[in-house]
């Protein structure tokens, strides 16, 4: 197993393997199959920087609270670091550096211009007051403002935050330097340089690689039964995407539970009712309820784990009855679990792939704002379609040539490139 001086690489027992040690092991993988020496595994194993910081932030009844911030910068070797900021109560470091990792091999795959970062601060957002996540968002960029730029690294919304944190994120940069820099974040809103469709990218490039995937099984969305786990903004875009191009949804869950409607879910009513009670989907009107364990094992054809890490282990995949699973979520199927899939038959499509969206209209958004040239939305879901459907075709031929995992296939081309773009600069000295 590698080991890495920031943070060790342990051997976790197949019951349980944390996102940093599940990131590496498909690392090694990769390095296995494109027979990388042990130092570039070694480069490629370590985070380029990891900063971690003190944010002091005053709770409007008075009261100091320290919190703190982490952002991981894993490899720019293809470009600035990309990577979003995530405010959860189970953001740790190492959680940061495995998603930081991840996104690395992600643009590399995309054939986008970046390298991967990840921040976060362990917190709850819904305990905190619009005016104080304003002061811990503002805190936060400014303690890291030398280490985050246009040409540096890119925040962007993730767990947690959204379009607001990153108007307060470019704002601070933007006064601290004394001009505007609507490149220095992405996912921002309209008004201040952000993309026509960011919000439903990610959601989107879930639909287009099922779509693909669909097809390459001689199918189509038509009709197609769709299960997915988890309804905020990439669960409920992916719904909604979905059952315009002619799917049936017939179970979505949140946090509190799910529904379930052999017929299908009205989307648009579905998304209507969770804006009016508290984004729950517990009492839906028109549907049955179900739970998270239960819907993961629903008999459909295409299962969408949009929620967390670790949702499908060795204890329930055995009772997975989906023919393909689409990782919107980062990491939601474990190593055992995916060996188990994959000897099933069931195509996996990884996340690295199947959430890919988000970063390509972030990049997309990116381009514009350094240009202050604006695009409708036409133009930017077209662009991204494009990435997306390149990517995947790239993924499907790389498995049938190697004859290897989809996951694999993607990995050996996202960790080839960046193999490959460090060995052509050379080391420094």
């Amino acid at each position: 197993m590698v080991s890495t001086p920031l943070l060790s690489h342990s051997s976790p027992t197949p019951a349980h393997i944390c996102p940093f040690d599940q990131a590496c092991s498909y690392l090694e993988a990769a390095a296995k199959e494109l027979n990388l020496d042990p130092g570039m595994l070694e480069i490629l194993s370590n985070p380029r920087k990891v900063v971690t910081v003190s944010i002091p932030v005053k709770r409007d009844n008075g009261e100091v609270q320290v919190l703190a911030g982490h952002r991981v910068q894993h490899c720019d070797i293809l470009g600035p670091y990309k990577g979003g900021i995530r405010y959860h109560p189970a953001v740790t470091l190492r959680e940061v550096s495995a998603l930081a990792m991840l996104m690395t091999w992600k643009c590399a795959l995309l054939g986008i211009p970046y390298g991967g970062g990840k921040g976060g601060i362990a917190i709850d957002p819904k305990r905190y007051s619009v005016g104080e996540l304003e002061r811990i968002t503002r805190r936060y960029m400014s303690e890291l403002i030398k280490d985050i730029g246009p040409s540096v690294d890119i925040p962007a919304p993730d767990m947690g935050t959204s379009a607001r944190e990153m108007a307060w994120m470019m704002d601070t940069y933007s006064v601290n330097v004394g001009h505007a820099v609507p490149g220095v974040v992405t996912g921002k809103p309209l008004s201040i340089g952000g993309s026509r469709g960011r919000e439903m990218a990610t959601g989107r490039g879930v639909m287009i690689v099922v779509r693909e995937a669909l097809s390459d099984r001689e199918s189509s969305l038509a009709n197609a039964r769709i299960v997915i786990q988890g309804f905020g903004n990439v669960g409920s875009a992916a719904a909604l995407l979905l059952h315009e191009a002619g799917a049936k949804v017939i179970a979505v869950s949140t946090g509190s539970g799910g529904v379930f409607s052999e017929a299908g879910l009205d989307i648009l009513a579905l998304k209507a009712y969770a804006a009016q009670n508290r984004k729950s989907l517990v009492g839906f009107p028109q549907a049955s309820p179900i739970s998270n364990e239960e819907l993961l094992t629903l008999p459909c054809d295409v299962l969408i784990p949009a929620a967390l890490e670790n949702q499908i282990t060795e204890k329930n995949v055995n009772q997975i009855q989906a023919k393909i699973v689409a990782e919107a979520a980062n990491g939601p199927v474990t190593l055992e679990a995916d060996r188990s899939l994959l000897a099933r038959g069931v195509t996996v499509l990884p996340d690295i792939l199947a959430n890919a969206g988000g970063v390509v209209v972030s990049y997309l958004e990116w381009v514009q704002g350094l240009s202050y040239l604006f695009w409708d939305e036409e133009r930017v879901n077209r662009e991204m379609e494009q990435l997306m459907v390149q990517a995947y075709v790239r993924v499907m031929q790389q498995s049938k040539v190697q004859q290897i995992s989809l996951r694999l296939a993607a990995y050996t081309l996202g960790v080839g490139r960046v193999a490959q773009a460090l060995s052509d600069r050379g080391l420094y000295p």
